[in-house]
């Protein structure tokens, strides 16, 4: 397996893109409980940013919003959300002068190493035609920089591509990435948003679009899908498992036609999800909030803090029910999930666009992932040949639900989740299972690999022989230091690493007859 990676490694151009490394950490974990219901905010109360003197009013207006409303508006927001607001100002949230540092920031091999996986899978496939790259959040467009510089060494498969589609809403972000892939922050409309060409592949169009639904959906399309920090940002809801009182067997109850013994006690269910929703902080707490957490500076006002729902809302009555991995924990007291639907809705999307819908359904299915998105949202699409792929890069664990990982990330470090609102990156989890769950529910043409970790997803790639290659071509030794140090950052597992937090997860055609064919990098080899 390494060895026939390592050729494909020796095609790819030997160019070195020397960056800052931040030595901070990518994230810290928050945890956090519920607190008591807050007041209601004053007129004359001063607020950290206008945008949380916005969500204050909405809510007392309105009442508590989900942590799924409340990520949403903090980080999309048109006049105060953290990528609108940060991008208006010029200002920019990735690298070492921002507020976090992703893995293609840190390091071109990992850019590289999943161009290389992108070839491979298109060779395992049988060369199609018509192939499509598309990626949702890219960002700077780093990744997708060293992507198609890496595929350009691959004369066959760079003339297959038809298109490269980025899933971008930031106008602002859009221009970086046309300056960096196209050399133009002159875009062009199309139909569904706005192109340019690509300067590293002749003849090839780049299109830019706000939603993934707008990219052309076809059966005879070859999709290779990039989802790289992507779902850790998607709104998230949160419930916990609240215990209720229980009636205890009486001797005797009272009816209006007399007394009667009753056989059995009569109770109340003993655990029901409630929904933990956003509201102000008190404006007479001395710290504002009862959220613990590890990094928190207990000297901060925060606006908003986390409360219990008294009622059920629409999201509790069914998200906990949609899947046998939350009913197992129904019994659990105190017990708290995340569920993400949009995850749901993006990855269903990548799986119908490889491997093609399942027949619409009179009735949504129930106990699985795939009740999150109605069938309306998905519209069906024969695809009798499954082909394509998706690569998902992301953090969180490799077989339990998250719970108690929303955070703050501000200047490389961990901030309370209610801090600053839209001044602070949040972020949770990735549910993989939740994701693995939805993709094969949404389509009968895919299987999925993984998660794997990041560190083993590398070295199998050949992250170190690659990088061995770089270091005997660097030019001084500050340039050897940070390619080094890069690198290794990648696979370390340690606490200060991304090899273990992070996580690979492959979705790829399935075929229904033959053995299982393991893509590279998650135990298979090249397929020449």
């Amino acid at each position: 397996m390494r060895a026939n990676s390592l050729n494909l490694l020796r095609t790819v151009t030997r160019s070195t893109r020397v960056r800052q490394q931040s030595t901070a950490p990518q994230f810290a974990s928050s945890a956090f409980r519920c607190s008591s219901t807050s007041a209601t905010p004053s007129t004359d109360r001063q607020w950290s940013t206008p945008l949380a003197k916005t969500l204050a009013e909405a809510i007392t207006t309105t009442g508590p919003i989900s942590v799924a409303a409340y990520m949403r508006q903090c980080l999309t927001h048109p006049e105060g959300g953290y990528y609108t607001r940060q991008t208006s100002t010029g200002q920019d949230q990735f690298g070492t002068k921002g507020d976090f540092v992703t893995s293609p920031e840190i390091s071109q091999v990992f850019g590289e190493l999943v161009g290389i996986w992108l070839y491979a899978e298109w060779l395992a496939q049988g060369k199609n035609e018509k192939v499509q790259i598309i990626e949702v959040g890219p960002g700077r467009g780093t990744l997708m920089d060293d992507v198609l510089r890496t595929i350009s060494s691959f004369k066959s498969f760079a003339r297959s591509i038809e298109a490269i589609y980025l899933v971008e809403a930031s106008p602002y972000l859009q221009k970086q990435q046309a300056k960096l892939l196209s050399d133009t922050e002159d875009l062009k409309k199309s139909e569904i948003g706005l192109q340019a060409s690509c300067k590293y592949i002749p003849g090839c169009r780049i299109e830019w679009c706000e939603d993934i639904r707008l990219v052309p959906k076809e059966h005879t399309s070859t999709p290779f899908i990039l989802a790289h920090e992507f779902f850790d940002a998607l709104p998230i809801h949160v419930f916990q498992n609240i215990a209720q009182s229980s009636i205890p067997a009486a001797s005797t109850i009272i009816t209006p036609t007399g007394p009667i013994k009753p056989k059995h006690g009569v109770t109340t269910p003993q655990n029901t999800w409630h929904e933990l929703v956003v509201s102000p902080t008190s404006p007479y707490s001395s710290t504002g909030t009862t959220t613990t957490t590890a990094t928190e500076n207990t000297n901060e006002r925060l606006d908003f803090e986390l409360t219990v729902s008294k009622t059920p809302t629409p999201h509790s009555l069914y998200l906990p029910r949609m899947s046998n991995r939350y009913k197992q924990l129904e019994k659990t007291q105190d017990a708290i999930i995340e569920i993400s639907p949009e995850s749901f809705a993006y990855v269903n999307d990548f799986a119908i666009r490889i491997g093609g819908s399942n027949p619409a359904p009179e009735t949504p299915p129930h106990g699985s992932a795939a009740n999150a998105s109605s069938p309306k949202q998905q519209p069906t699409l024969p695809k009798p040949q499954p082909s394509g792929a998706a690569l998902i890069l992301d953090y969180g664990p490799s077989n339990t639900i998250p719970a108690n990982t929303l955070r703050g990330i501000r200047a490389h470090n961990a901030v309370s989740p209610f801090a600053s609102p839209g001044l602070v990156d949040l972020s949770a989890d990735v549910d993989f299972l939740a994701l693995a769950e939805s993709a094969l529910n949404a389509s009968p043409g895919v299987e999925v690999h993984g998660p794997v970790e990041q560190s083993f997803f590398l070295s199998t790639m050949g992250i170190k022989e690659r990088a061995d290659r770089l270091l005997k071509n660097a030019k001084d030794e500050e340039t050897r230091r940070r390619l080094e140090t890069g690198w290794k950052r990648l696979v370390d597992r340690g606490p200060n690493g991304m090899g273990k937090t992070y996580k690979a997860m492959a979705i790829v055609p399935f075929k229904e007859n033959g053995p299982v064919r393991r893509p590279i990098g998650f135990g298979g080899d090249i397929v020449a």
